[in-house]
């Protein structure tokens, strides 16, 4: 197998030709043989007990036996060992780095080094010194600094070559794999039983998927995802809905139904955000518009009206009542820009929260019981399928809240298809013209304000049908639950929060963005008063490494890094380098 080094006068960094190189005229050959026995040292140290004291949670005094977090350290050990052994032109691995192994090693070896350095501090820390670890931990400790050898290593990145043809039984294997791992990964994250694992895990998970991102693995299995795209929705939503199934208790169901609602109305959101750029702080008052609108025409017995229509029913009327709001408020507000258009947002936010906290019957009319909200939800019933009762479901037992789980799972495919259609149809297009200059957009003819409030409208109306099935779900609503900022999502802050961290005018991102602010504030909270504090301090590290979103579009990646040598994706570095695909673009 042949190599070629070329220097790029730019950036000096090697252009590699060959798809898998071993080694390279620097010397990586003995660097990579450290960086996989470092892997291995760090693998076999999670079989030694790391204390002697059961009062660490995990049990991690089992000889033979990882538990707790010493399975985080065994994970990231064989990563850092299978990467390293790719990066040698092992037969059989070389395909887990085409686009090059060194700054994928790196961020694996971080992962490593994070995960077991933090179990042994937290270790020391909450049992009061050093002198609760057993020797096992110290051979963790001092293993997992092998692997930091990466860093030495010469880089490697190289623009992956066009992959060998498989036949599309193995391609569709391949995605049935990759989305099976993806889903036991969000499911051990959801499931995490204390604190201190799932910290170890969101550091792991980090840099993990970092490094996987760097080697190029992710690029070339959505580029499979890509080309047998009606398989890999098919394979997405199944390993989704079988979730509740591989529950014994409704504990993480309940989660995993409340991060949907999140995720649903983020991506509701990210239509007025993401794809037509409007700053709106209130968009959470359209969420509490359709909650309190089912609430009102459900059959509740605190309800102002004695109705009680049927859930298709409920929905098209939250929509449209949501819809009739964001109009009524879009109308005369979006001719402001900028920072007008998000203290106006802001304030029809707060509008709402006071107005139904007011409906009483004292301070206004008697419509929403004001402070005690509308309790006594009954549950949802569609075509006699009852979602307060249990059910089996061919042989096995479907919850109460796993059937909302499933519920939530469709209304989240319809606001994906929505979205995606929206996003690439003629509308779509304007919307990201006017996001990337109004005045230009409005020279070519394009109607800023008709455009602008399409995209309000459609974005309340999805927050609208969100709604009812969350009032239906949580049994009740209640003003406190519609706030601009608090310690639980959902409210205004968290969601806009959401579309940039998961990166706006994407899919996946908002999505993302969504589960992990619901997560970590729950996850969080044996921290007490520091919670909220740990929180901010992660999402500005994140802004700070990572501004254009955890999941971000090409556009909002090249501007972001457009002054940048080495680019994150290839292609883009040497689109940059030819000066093509830097600026922005319009409709």
């Amino acid at each position: 197998m042949t190599t070629d080094l070329n220097k790029s006068p730019e950036n000096e960094t090697p252009v590699v030709s060959a798809d898998y190189p071993s080694t390279d005229a620097k010397g990586s050959g003995p660097l990579h043989w450290v960086v996989a026995a470092g892997g291995l040292a760090t693998v076999a140290s999670t079989f030694l007990a790391w204390t002697y004291t059961s009062e660490f949670p995990g049990n991690l005094t089992v000889n033979g036996y990882p538990g707790g977090l010493q399975v985080l350290t065994l994970v990231a050990g064989l990563l850092v060992t299978l990467f390293a052994l790719s990066g040698l032109g092992i037969k059989g691995l070389r395909w887990l780095t085409p686009a090059g192994s060194s700054k994928a090693l790196r961020f694996l070896a971080l992962g490593a080094f994070g995960t077991t350095w933090y179990t042994v501090l937290a270790i020391a820390v909450q049992l009061g010194g050093l002198a609760h670890l057993e020797p096992g931990g110290f051979v963790a400790a001092v293993a997992s600094l092998i692997p930091l050898a990466a860093f030495a290593l010469p880089d490697d990145t190289r623009t992956p070559s066009k992959p060998r043809e498989l036949p599309s039984w193995a391609e569709i294997l391949l995605l049935v794999v990759a989305f099976a791992i993806g889903m036991y990964a969000v499911t051990y994250g959801i499931s995490t039983e204390y604190g201190e694992l799932f910290i170890g895990y969101l550091i792991l998970a980090g840099l993990g998927s970092a490094g996987l991102s760097k080697s190029g693995l992710v690029a070339r299995i959505s580029a499979i995802a890509s080309k047998n795209r009606q398989i890999a929705a098919i394979a997405a939503f199944a390993a989704a809905a079988a979730f509740p199934f591989t529950q014994t208790t409704d504990t993480f169901t309940v989660i995993a139904v409340n991060i949907l609602i999140f995720a649903t109305v983020a991506l509701g959101l990210n239509v007025v955000v993401g794809l037509a750029g409007l700053l709106d702080l209130g968009y959470v008052a359209f969420l509490g518009v359709g909650a309190y609108t089912a609430a009102l025409v459900s059959g509740s017995t605190a309800s102002a009206f004695d109705i009680q229509l049927p859930f298709w029913a409920t929905v098209v009327i939250g929509a449209f009542v949501a819809l009739i709001f964001g109009v009524v408020i879009g109308a005369p507000t979006l001719r402001l820009h900028g920072d007008y258009l998000a203290i106006v947002t802001l304030g029809f936010g707060e509008i709402f929260r006071i107005t139904v906290n007011n409906m009483d019957g004292d301070n206004g009319p008697q419509i929403t019981n004001g402070p005690n909200g509308i309790p006594n939800i009954p549950a949802l019933n569609i075509f006699g399928y009852d979602f307060g009762e249990t059910h089996n479901f061919l042989g096995l037992e479907l919850s109460t809240y796993a059937s909302y789980y499933l519920l939530m799972l469709l209304v989240m495919v319809f606001v994906v298809v929505v979205f995606s259609r929206a996003q690439d149809s003629r509308i779509g297009r304007a919307w990201v013209a006017i996001r990337e200059d109004e005045t230009a957009a409005t020279a070519m003819g394009i109607n800023g304000f008709r455009v602008k409030l399409i995209a309000f409208a459609l974005g309340a109306t999805l927050a609208g049908v969100a709604g009812t099935v969350q009032a239906h779900f949580q049994g009740t609503v209640l003003p406190e639950m519609y706030i601009f900022a608090g310690p639980v999502a959902p409210n205004s802050a968290f969601l806009l929060a959401a579309v940039i961290l998961g990166g706006m005018g994407t899919i996946r991102g908002p999505l993302l963005g969504a589960a992990l602010l619901f997560l970590i504030p729950e996850k969080l909270a044996f921290l007490k008063d520091y919670q909220l504090l740990a929180f901010g301090l992660a999402l500005i590290l994140l802004m700070r490494f990572r501004p254009e979103g955890l999941i971000p579009n090409k556009r909002a990646q090249l501007e972001f890094h457009e002054n940048d040598d080495k680019l994150d994706v290839p292609e883009q570095r040497v689109s940059a380098e030819s000066g093509v695909g830097t600026a922005k673009a319009g409709a």
